[in-house]
Formats: structure tokens, C-alpha cells, sequence
């Protein structure tokens, strides 16, 4: 019998520290975003009853971070950031500062043990993610997402990547396909959603790659180039992402990406 269990933090406030435990695929740079160190434990104390935690028994095996924010404040209108991950995050901590009410949720991250891939849990999360924000009065779930296949090709642009289809019209990306089938619609992409810089000694050590040439760096898990100044001593990447919308009267699997 399926022993998984899904709970909000705020139901389960005793999981906050093992939120980190599981072993995870994400590369070492994606753990240097600023903007993570600045406000993920502030989702952790403030927002927890936006965090998703599923356990097996005693093992935490995957978690997923999403934030309330006022998508249609005066200046936002409705428009998804072209700095996405990033900014969006901020403007969900400056609403909670202000006092301004959300209109929509944005899922931040779902990420799956790695010994636990392949057993659908990514799925069950981002419906998870979409019941708990229903239950909570909002009407939409956005979502900047980080395309799982688009590391094997970085220098593909994002909005080729975005809008690639398979013969039966869903998403050639996995990630992208998920979301789709759950009800989502693709609705633009976010050029620079995550912005990560470093010294290059600090890339060195992220990578174990040299990082002494000036020019564009192929580094694993990237899905972009990093950019390497050598003669100023840094690099910086910038990722792409892809916002995609869940209308939450839309039914799974009767979905559609523009053409």
C-alpha cells in the first residue's frame, strides 16, 4: 500500500530541518542564486503553509516551495517577470512586507529524491501544489520553469526550446510535459530568471572546470553557458526559464501549448 504522505510544513512544522536531507540532482552552482540564500529560509518561517513535504514513513523523498504574490498589483497587470524565478520571489516577500494581498501562487521548486525519481512523485507534488492553493480561495498557478532536458543542449535559445513539440503536440520537454498534462498553458519565457555570480576561483570549485579563458563555458547541469571574464576575474550565468500558467478550473490533461 502507498504509504506516501503529502502535508503543508505548516501541518508538519517538525520537517522544517530535514527539508535538506534527501540527496537531490540539482548542480552545485544552482545552490549560489542570492536570491535563494536571501529569502528560502524566510518561505521555510513564513510562508510555510506554501511548502510541500512528502514522506514515506520517516524519510522526507521530495519537497516543493511556492509563494503567494499579487500578480495583478498596479506595474505587474498581470504580466509574468522576464526575470522570473528571481522576481518573483521578491515580489511575494515585498507584498508580505506591505501587506498586499496575493492573487496567485507561483510554484518556486518541486524536487525529488534521487532515489525516488521515476515514480511519478514530481506529479503528485505539482498537484498537490495546485490543490493547496485552491483550497486557499486562489484561482491560478503560475510557475518559472527550470526544463529538465534543456542542460543537453545550452545553447539552443529558450524560446526555440519553449515551443519544441512532440507529434502528439505536448511539450518535447519532460518538465514542460508534466505541467502540461497537469492543465497548464505555456505563456512566455523568462530570459533571465536566475542570475548566479561568482569569482572564478568560486566556479572552479562549483564545477572543477578551469575557468580561465574568456568566452562561454559549457558547465554540467547549466542550461545556458556560463559567461567567464577571465581578465576581471569572474563569471556569471544567467538562466532561462519558462512561465508556464495553471488555470485551477482547467481539468489535467486537456491541455494545450500556444503554437
Amino acid at each position: 500500500m502507498d504509504g506516501i504522505k503529502i502535508t503543508t510544513l505548516a501541518q508538519r512544522p517538525e520537517l522544517a530541518e530535514r527539508l535538506w536531507d534527501m540527496k537531490d540532482t540539482w548542480p552545485e552552482f544552482a545552490q549560489h542564486d542570492s536570491i535563494a540564500w536571501l529569502l528560502y529560509p524566510r518561505m521555510v518561517k513564513e510562508l510555510a503553509d506554501y511548502v510541500l513535504v512528502a514522506t514515506d514513513g520517516d524519510a522526507v523523498i521530495a519537497r516543493g516551495f511556492s509563494v503567494p504574490f499579487a500578480q495583478h498589483a498596479p506595474g505587474r497587470d498581470g504580466v509574468l517577470p522576464a526575470r522570473g524565478w528571481d522576481q518573483v520571489l521578491m515580489w511575494a516577500f515585498s507584498d508580505l512586507r506591505r501587506g498586499v494581498a496575493p492573487d496567485t501562487v507561483s510554484a518556486i521548486e518541486i524536487t525529488v529524491a534521487t532515489d525516488r525519481l521515476g515514480e511519478g512523485l514530481s506529479g503528485r507534488m505539482l498537484a498537490a501544489m495546485r490543490e493547496n492553493a485552491r483550497a486557499r480561495g486562489f484561482a491560478e498557478v503560475v510557475a518559472p520553469v527550470r526544463p529538465s532536458g534543456k542542460p543537453a543542449e545550452p545553447e539552443t535559445p529558450i524560446e526555440e526550446y519553449a515551443y519544441r513539440t512532440r507529434e502528439d503536440g505536448l511539450p518535447y520537454d519532460p518538465w514542460l510535459r508534466v505541467h502540461v498534462r497537469a492543465g497548464a498553458v505555456i505563456d512566455s519565457v523568462a530570459p533571465l530568471s536566475m542570475t548566479i555570480t561568482g569569482s572564478l576561483a568560486e566556479w572552479r570549485e562549483w564545477t572543477g572546470l578551469p575557468f580561465d579563458t574568456t568566452g562561454p563555458v559549457r558547465v554540467q547541469g547549466a542550461l545556458a553557458p556560463v559567461r567567464c571574464e577571465a581578465e576581471q576575474g569572474y563569471a556569471a550565468y544567467v538562466e532561462p526559464n519558462v512561465w508556464v500558467r495553471h488555470p485551477l478550473d482547467r481539468p489535467a490533461r486537456e491541455a494545450s501549448v500556444r503554437a
